[in-house]
C-alpha cells in the first residue's frame, strides 16, 4: 500500500521513486555480469559446445522478448507498479532455479523465466520514470535506469575479485562458484520487491483508468510548482480524451507508425553495435588480446565496469543540457572508433594494451550515449495511449537482437572464415560498420525530445 503523509500526498520525492524503480535495472546489469564472470565456468561443467554456450547466455534473450511483448498488456491492466513487481518475481524463480541447475536445457529453462522478468523491467521502468518526472529533469532521471545497469553489472566483478582473494587453496568455480554467483541475485531481487510496495502509481496509469484524484495527489508531490498541478493534469486529461481509437490501432496511424519505426531503429542499433557482446563475453575477448584466464581477466572486465559507470555520470550530467541527439552523435563515433581500435589490433597481431584500449573507449563511449539516451528516448517519444503498447513492441524486438547478438557471437568468433581470413577480428569490424549505420540514421531521422513534456511530445508526430 502507498504510503502517504498527513495531507495526502506521497511521501517519496521523485528522486527516492526513481532510484527505487531503478534497482529492476541493477539487477538486469547484475544478471549480465553473473553471466560474464560465470560463463567461462559453467561452459565447462556441462561442456558447452560454441553454440550451446551461446544458447545457455542468449536463452534469457527470448524471454525478454514474451515478457517485454506481455508487459505491454500488463502496464495497462494492473499499472506499471505491479508489472515491475512481477518482474521481481520472475527474478526470485529464476535466481532459484538457475543456481540449482543439473542440466544445460533446465538451466535454459530459469533463464528463460528470468527473460520474462527482463523484458518486463525493460519494457516499464523506463516509461515509469519517465512518467513521474518533470520535463525538464527526465532525461536525467531516466538515464538513473541505465546507471543502475551500469551499478549492477560491476558488483559481480567485485564479489569475484573478493572471493578469489580470499580462497587460499583456490575457489572450486567450475562446480560450485557460479551457482553461488546465481543464487546471490536473490539479495537485491527481494530489496527491489519491498521497496516497490512504497511507490505511488504513475499518475499518467491513474488518468488512464479514470482514477482522476489519485493522479492529482500523486502530480501534487511530485510537481514542485504548485500552480502547474491543474494544468498537468488538465494535459494529460485532454492526450487521453483526443481520441477513443485503440491503442493498437492509434499506433499505426501515419504519424505514430514515424515514431514506432524510429523507436524500432534506435533500439536495434543499440544492441546490435556489439555491447552484449563485449560486456558478457569480455573474458574470451581479454584471453583472446592478452592470452588470460577467466581469473586473470577480472581485472581488466573490472576496470570495463568502472569506465561504464564514469560515462553513465557523464550522460546523466549532460543529457538534458547538450540534449539527446548531440550525446548520441558523439558518443556513437567514439564506439566506431573503440571498435576500429580493438579489431585492427586483433587483425594486425598486435593486440594487448591497444585492445584494452579500444574495448575501453567503446564502453565509455556506449556508456554515455546509446546506453542511457536510447532509453529516455524509448521512454518519451509515444503519446500517453499507446506508450505501453508500443513500449512492448519496441523492447520485445529489442530483446531478440540481444539474444542473436548473445546467440551468434561465440558461433562467429570461432568461426574459420573469423580466425583464417581475419585473425579473430571479424565481430568487430562487423559492429564498426553497424555504428556508421546508426550515425547515418541519427542524422536523418531522430528529433530533439528534450525540455518537452510527453504530452508536447505528441505534436513531433501530427
Amino acid at each position: 500500500m502507498d504510503i502517504v503523509n498527513h495531507s495526502g500526498r506521497f511521501q517519496l520525492s521523485v528522486l527516492q521513486i526513481t532510484l527505487i524503480a531503478s534497482i529492476g535495472g541493477f539487477l538486469m546489469g547484475y544478471d549480465a555480469s553473473i553471466m560474464a564472470t560465470t560463463q567461462w565456468y559453467f561452459t565447462q561443467y556441462f561442456n558447452l559446445s560454441p553454440s550451446q554456450q551461446g544458447w545457455a547466455l542468449s536463452s534469457a534473450g527470448y524471454g525478454c522478448f514474451l515478457g517485454a511483448i506481455s508487459a505491454g498488456y500488463l502496464t495497462t491492466a494492473i499499472s506499471r507498479k505491479f508489472t515491475l513487481m512481477l518482474a521481481g518475481l520472475m527474478f526470485l524463480i529464476s535466481s532459484l532455479g538457475s543456481g540449482a541447475a543439473d542440466s544445460l536445457n533446465e538451466l535454459a529453462s530459469y533463464r528463460i523465466i528470468l527473460g520474462l522478468g527482463i523484458g518486463m523491467i525493460a519494457t516499464t521502468a523506463p516509461m515509469y520514470i519517465a512518467e513521474i518526472s518533470p520535463s525538464n529533469i527526465r532525461g536525467r532521471m531516466v538515464t538513473f535506469h541505465q546507471l543502475s545497469m551500469v551499478i549492477g553489472f560491476l558488483f559481480p566483478f567485485l564479489i569475484s575479485l573478493t572471493v578469489n582473494a580470499l580462497s587460499v587453496q583456490g575457489f572450486n568455480w567450475i562446480d560450485f562458484g557460479w551457482r553461488m554467483m546465481l543464487w546471490s541475485a536473490l539479495i537485491p531481487t527481494l530489496l527491489f520487491m519491498a521497496l516497490l510496495l512504497l511507490v505511488p502509481h504513475s499518475p499518467r496509469w491513474l488518468m488512464l483508468r479514470g482514477r482522476r484524484q489519485q493522479a492529482k495527489a500523486v502530480i501534487a508531490q511530485l510537481t514542485p510548482n504548485a500552480d502547474q498541478i491543474e494544468s498537468e493534469l488538465n494535459e494529460i486529461e485532454n492526450s487521453l480524451s483526443e481520441t477513443s481509437m485503440p491503442a493498437a490501432k492509434l499506433l499505426f496511424r501515419k504519424g505514430l507508425i514515424l515514431a514506432l519505426f524510429i523507436g524500432i531503429m534506435l533500439a536495434l542499433f543499440q544492441q546490435s553495435t556489439g555491447i552484449v557482446a563485449v560486456l558478457i563475453y569480455s573474458a574470451d575477448i581479454f584471453k583472446q588480446a592478452l592470452d588470460y584466464g577467466p581469473e586473470e581477466a577480472l581485472k581488466p572486465q573490472l576496470w570495463v565496469g568502472v569506465v561504464n559507470v564514469l560515462f553513465t555520470l557523464v550522460a546523466i550530467k549532460t543529457i538534458d543540457g547538450w540534449g539527446r541527439k548531440p550525446l548520441l552523435l558523439i558518443g556513437t563515433a567514439g564506439m566506431f572508433v573503440g571498435l576500429m581500435a580493438l579489431g585492427l589490433a586483433i587483425y594486425n597481431q598486435h593486440a594487448g594494451v591497444i585492445s584494452v584500449v579500444g574495448v575501453m573507449i567503446f564502453v565509455g563511449s556506449f556508456a554515455m550515449s546509446m546506453g542511457p539516451v536510447v532509453w529516455v528516448m524509448l521512454a518519451e517519444i509515444f503519446p500517453n495511449n499507446v506508450r505501453g503498447l508500443a513500449m512492448s513492441i519496441v523492447i520485445g524486438i529489442q530483446c531478440l537482437a540481444s539474444a542473436l547478438v548473445t546467440n551468434g557471437f561465440p558461433i562467429l568468433n570461432k568461426s574459420r572464415l573469423n580466425i583464417e581470413g581475419f585473425n579473430g577480428a571479424l565481430p568487430y569490424f562487423i559492429f564498426a560498420l553497424i555504428c556508421v549505420l546508426a550515425i547515418l540514421f541519427v542524422c536523418w531521422r531522430v528529433p530533439e525530445t528534450k525540455g518537452k513534456t510527453l504530452e508536447q511530445m505528441e505534436k513531433l508526430w501530427n
